[in-house]
């Protein structure tokens, strides 16, 4: 192997190692588990955009998870991209059946709780959640983005996608306003213990809300949620479809998964798609 070759090699850099795949599988799949297949694939666009494409032939439980993600997508279109593996960059393929569609809605957010909880347990760091779809830690008391999530519908079926800088240094990140697990003070960065944790933490979540037809506040989602979410009862501006801009204090999550805010004219108004900014409330500024 020459020089050259070795820069490129995919154990060119130690501290980030490939993905076990059959351990992951190990650990993983069981024959009365939520999760039926785990592929890995050295780099691909969009783990979204494969799971999606093949959403026909897929059963429930399919994960896709990338080493590498070159095009990832996240809401409203924007771009994340991160050095191989750097981060977890994976989607998995939901079936909710009989629940009603409107209460699919709930996914995103159900992930976010998921990953929250998972990530508490494996990497030892506290993560809140922006709504809808971010994933925030501290660095330095300041509230930074480690991650996002991306639902989309696909065949009979949700595709989530969730994208999470675990190893990212300071100089590796795309924004200011970015973070990683490691800057976090994360006690683990070992991407196969918190892959596992997540989708654990993934599976127990859904499994509840599925025994509950989908009602988010018989699951404990709703309640959930709400304790994690770090855009309550913060000033928030949010930037809604058709260019409208709405400013008021998000009181509550409502049983549709909505933002809800206090205008200054009194008025409530639930928000069902949006990008928030926060305003108010946050240390070190605004988010």
């Amino acid at each position: 192997m020459t020089p050259s070759d070795a820069s490129h090699s995919r154990w060119s850099d130690l501290d980030r190692p490939p993905l076990n795949v059959p351990a992951l599988r190990r650990g993983l799949i069981r024959p009365d588990g939520l999760w039926s297949s785990l592929d890995v694939v050295d780099s691909t666009g969009s783990t979204n955009s494969d799971l999606a494409g093949r959403a026909a032939g897929l059963t429930e439980g399919a994960v896709l998870v990338a080493e590498e993600q070159t095009a990832g997508r996240g809401r409203l279109d924007r771009t994340w991209t991160a050095p191989a593996r750097s981060g977890l960059f994976f989607s998995v393929y939901l079936a909710p059946g009989a629940i009603p569609v409107r209460q699919w809605g709930w996914l995103p957010l159900l992930t976010g709780v998921a990953v929250a909880a998972g990530l508490a347990k494996s990497a030892g760091v506290d993560t809140a959640l922006k709504w809808p779809n971010d994933l925030l830690v501290q660095v330095g008391g300041q509230e930074r983005k480690a991650g996002g999530i991306l639902a989309e519908r696909a065949g009979e079926g949700v595709v989530v996608g969730i994208g999470l800088n675990v190893s990212l240094r300071e100089d590796e990140l795309p924004a200011p306003t970015a973070a990683s697990l490691a800057l976090a003070g994360a006690v683990s960065t070992d991407r196969e213990t918190l892959l596992r944790g997540v989708l654990r933490s993934l599976e127990q979540w859904y499994g509840k809300w599925r025994e509950a037809d989908g009602d988010a506040a018989a699951s404990g989602l709703q309640e959930a949620y709400a304790a994690g979410c770090a855009t309550l009862g913060r000033t928030v501006r949010a930037q809604l479809p058709g260019e409208r801009t709405l400013t008021g204090e998000a009181v509550a999550i409502d049983g549709d998964g909505r933002l809800v805010l206090a205008t200054a004219d009194g008025l409530q108004e639930p928000v069902s798609a949006g990008d928030i900014v926060h305003l108010r409330g946050v240390e070190g500024g605004l988010t």
